[in-house]
């Protein structure tokens, strides 16, 4: 019997690949362009020392950092995407590199801005904030003057500046090993084709309705953490080192503090949803009891919790079947909004199917002269893979709201705010889907599908962000991060979140090295979030009138022009209030109620 695998990049049809031409026509162009902005970099220089010269000035410095900026994100996206297509490609990984580089030498001449306009006089200061000048940039002046406390001298953000490329060391060196050195090897799936075992097809075997299938993708799958999980355990610990360093060199009481400081979250937020989940964990282990029944089990796995519960109800979609009913769903948004995003997806948006390389997962990347490219790995077998392409749908409708709508400077939004635009889409994509259920199994199946989408987005990020948490709380404690030490506090975690029937395989503690995530700490608690405010503002949309649609269209195209919970408020939802979070578990209990009765 052949084995199956993945196609290498140039074997992939060129209308399945995105077309990257709104940022290059080619790689030529790029580097024209790259060797332009590089010839700029001194530029910053003559405007040091100046900045508080005149409102006229500042607005000069101003206006040019701006378009260097916009000019560089061009550049960077261009750079970024191309390494994604095949991260064994090493022209990409050169040109990626080289942008990196620019990227660091531009930070590290304009260090001085920061420092230099918060040394600014007070009075001086308010009389450059109220002149003309400064308007466009008003906003941006008032948000880098929080950071007062956090600044440090023109000498000292230059040496930090310094340290971009090596503060990224451990989060580079994760990805190549787990993106491109990795091998997972073959293994048969339940038809018995031999298959290239991957992060993509790990996905869809443990959707497998063979138990014996899943198990064995599962074991082969982290033998391969198991084997590397000395290096894991050191490239997750200098990350976390990295968060703890930057939060102490800038007088931050903590990691967590520094990384929600920037979108004015107050750490409550991040406990609160925390203690939220914990409070409903009874109902979620209550799930895992209804899921091991219906499927006919003495005992559950982490390998179970994945397939369908019905599964013998299969959804097959094309590209083509998802789009259309990725669109249909979306239809309350209005005219506008599904029909650029249907000529996107049908054209050359997103970049669909897996390819040897490639880099796992999904993304959207919108930029402001870009289109809002997405990448898949679709497998038209998985319906979450449906799910996942509305949802980084969202991210890239969001992106087109924002850049049409907000000059540069305030149209890139905040994480924050965006896993609520792509999690909106699933909840419209469920709803759809719902209303046009043929019966009761197929309902049963839907429900399960929802459960799926809560407890991952909801329970599972809050059990990944009380991790990082925990990692963070202990390095600041002076505790090692060591292999053992990593594990143990995962096993805590999983035993808490899971349950006391759940059967927590050992090797299910290796989890905690392989979330690409966990190098962007405290990033996973906005799905949760995201998710809570999501289902608020989708009943507000479905259930309200051409008012309600105006406020979350006016959210999307608000890009950061206001901190995230202002917008959010201002869209219908209060995300300050634990309430969003206990109303989407509530609704995860009702769910879970309806698909026992109905099973």
């Amino acid at each position: 019997m052949s084995t199956a695998t993945l196609p290498s990049r140039d074997e992939v049809e060129p209308g399945d690949r995105w077309d990257l031409s709104s940022l290059y026509a080619d790689d030529q162009a790029w580097d024209v362009d790259f060797k332009k902005l590089d010839a700029l970099i001194p530029t910053f220089e003559t405007f040091r020392g100046r900045l508080g010269e005149s409102p006229v000035v500042l607005a000069e410095a101003l206006t040019f950092d701006s378009d260097f900026d916009r000019a560089a994100e061009r550049l960077g996206t261009y750079a970024f995407l191309k390494t994604t297509e095949d991260q064994t490609d090493s022209t990409y990984q050169g040109m990626k590199s080289r942008y990196q580089n620019l990227a660091v030498r531009a930070s590290q001449a304009a260090s001085f801005m920061r420092p230099e306009i918060m040394a600014i006089p007070d009075d001086e200061l308010d009389l450059l904030l109220r002149a003309e000048a400064i308007e466009p940039f008003r906003l941006q002046l008032e948000r880098l003057l929080r950071y007062r406390p956090h600044t440090l001298t023109d000498n000292e953000e230059r040496l930090l500046a310094m340290q971009g490329e090596m503060a990224s060391a451990a989060s580079n060196a994760f990805r190549q090993l787990n993106d491109a050195d990795l091998r997972f090897g073959e293994i048969e799936d339940h038809n018995g084709n031999k298959l290239e075992l991957s992060h993509a097809t790990f996905s869809q075997l443990l959707i497998s309705p063979e138990r014996k299938v899943r198990r064995n993708a599962f074991d082969q799958y982290y033998n391969q953490f198991a084997a590397h999980e000395n290096t894991l355990a050191a490239t997750l610990c200098g990350s976390v080192q990295r968060d703890v360093y930057y939060s102490r060199a800038r007088d931050y009481t903590s990691s967590l503090d520094a990384a929600l400081f920037p979108d004015n979250v107050p750490v409550e937020v991040y406990d609160n949803l925390i203690g939220a989940v914990r409070d409903s964990l009874p109902a979620v282990h209550h799930y895992f009891d209804v899921r091991r029944r219906k499927m006919g089990l003495s005992d559950l796995h982490h390998y179970d919790t994945y397939v369908p519960i019905l599964s013998e109800i299969e959804k097959h979609h094309s590209w083509d079947d998802a789009v259309e009913v990725v669109i249909d769903s979306l239809q309350p948004l209005g005219s506008e909004y599904t029909s650029v995003l249907g000529e996107g997806l049908r054209a050359r948006w997103a970049d669909r199917y897996p390819n040897r390389g490639k880099q796992s997962g999904a993304f959207s990347c919108g930029s402001f002269d870009g289109d809002p490219y997405i990448l898949m790995n679709y497998k038209p077998e998985v319906l979450n893979d449906v799910f996942t392409l509305t949802h980084e749908a969202g991210h890239s409708m969001h992106s087109w709201y924002s850049a049409r709508s907000q000059p540069f400077q305030y149209y890139n939004y905040t994480i924050f705010v965006a896993e609520v635009a792509s999690t909106f889409n699933e909840q419209l994509l469920t709803d759809h889907l719902l209303k046009n259920a043929r019966d009761d199994n197929e309902r049963a199946y839907l429900i399960n599908n929802e459960l799926d989408s809560i407890r991952a987005t909801v329970v599972r990020q809050t059990m990944f962000a009380e991790f990082e948490k925990r990692s963070h709380e202990m390095a600041e404690a002076g505790e090692p991060l060591t292999v053992e030490s990593l594990k143990s506090a995962y096993r805590e975690l999983l035993e808490a979140y899971f349950g006391p029937e759940f059967v927590i395989d050992k090797a299910l503690e290796l989890e905690c090295f392989r979330i690409p995530h966990f190098y962007r700490a405290f990033y996973v608690y906005k799905y949760a979030t995201g998710l809570s405010a999501a289902v608020a503002l989708s009943r507000r949309v479905l259930e309200g009138g051409q008012s309600e649609l105006d406020d979350y269209l006016s959210f999307l195209s608000g890009g950061c022009s206001k901190d995230p919970l202002e917008l959010l408020k201002s869209a219908g939802v209060d995300m300050s209030s634990p309430q969003p979070v206990a109303t989407t578990l509530e609704r995860f209990r009702v769910l879970t109620d309806e698909l026992d009765r109905l099973l």
